[in-house]
């Protein structure tokens, strides 16, 4: 398949070949497939995302002891490492930066 230029922004889970806005947070070259899969760990992020916020309102559970939580830190570290590996050099930068992925992972 055909890798296409695409814009990502994490914060919104958006994934366009158009850029408009502030939607280039990072750039990406892709295959459908493996856009299809990060919007799934977009899509699985929200999910999880939704959990987290009624946990955070029973105050007997705690932050450190909630799946959902690390549910989301997972899915989200996963995304990232697979814009990592898609982006061009300035989003690896960016990432690199961020260091949300660690050492190990680039």
């Amino acid at each position: 398949m055909e890798k296409k230029k695409f814009y990502v922004n994490v914060g919104a889970g958006e994934i366009s070949q158009e850029k408009y806005d502030n939607n280039e947070e990072f750039i990406i070259h892709a295959t459908e497939d493996e856009v299809a899969i990060l919007r799934d760990k977009f899509n699985l992020m929200h999910e999880a995302g939704i959990k987290t916020f009624f946990r955070a309102h029973v105050p007997i559970i705690p932050y450190h002891n909630d799946r959902s939580n690390d549910y989301y830190d997972d899915e989200m570290t996963q995304a990232y490492q697979m814009i990592y590996e898609l982006g061009e050099a300035e989003t690896k930068s960016h990432i690199e930066q961020m260091g949300i992925l660690g050492d190990e992972h680039m």
